[in-house]
């Protein structure tokens, strides 16, 4: 038998502590877990998605080419359609974002009757040239941003969205 005794206020206050002690963590656990977990995850590779356009019919006007990305948003999954302006430059094929770099509007090609053969955005009459520069003495700050691509089996397949150099 022991000689140390432990009374009962000692007793309480150990069960107590114990009983408290485990109902934190069991609060704490999940929002810590919740915290975490997504920062764990392994990241997504920068994939590139088909469009249901053919390298074949790639003109030298830009056409609009919607496509459909999943998006990850911690848990939710969930599938954004896309837009971008495809168009040949001789043998090179240029992909442009839609994205005004004013105030994130969206351009369309050849709309503006005063600007033919130009990307317009009709939020603050922005101009692009047919390259993606921005025209000078228009809102925008730069030149559109540039998908990146590739071909496969005839196919155009669109990357990542990287920023164009120059104004």
């Amino acid at each position: 038998m022991s000689k140390h005794r432990v009374s009962r206020r000692q007793f309480l206050n150990y069960t107590l502590t114990g009983v408290g002690g485990f109902m934190a963590a069991g609060m704490l656990m999940p929002m810590l877990r919740f915290a975490v977990d997504p920062v764990l995850k392994a990241g997504g590779k920068a994939d590139y998605i088909a469009t249901k356009l053919k390298i074949s019919d790639v003109t030298e006007d830009p056409q609009r080419v919607d496509f459909t990305v999943e998006v990850v948003d911690a848990w939710y999954k969930s599938e954004e359609t896309r837009t971008a302006w495809v168009y040949k430059d001789g043998d090179n094929i240029v992909a442009l974002s839609p994205v005004c770099k004013h105030l994130g509007c969206t351009v369309d090609w050849n709309t503006d009757k005063s600007n033919p053969n130009k990307f317009f955005c009709p939020c603050h009459y922005g101009l692009y040239d047919k390259d993606g520069k921005n025209v000078p003495g228009t809102p925008p700050l730069g030149p559109l941003d540039r998908y990146e691509h590739k071909e496969k089996d005839g196919i155009l397949y669109l990357g990542a969205v990287k920023p164009q150099k120059g104004a």
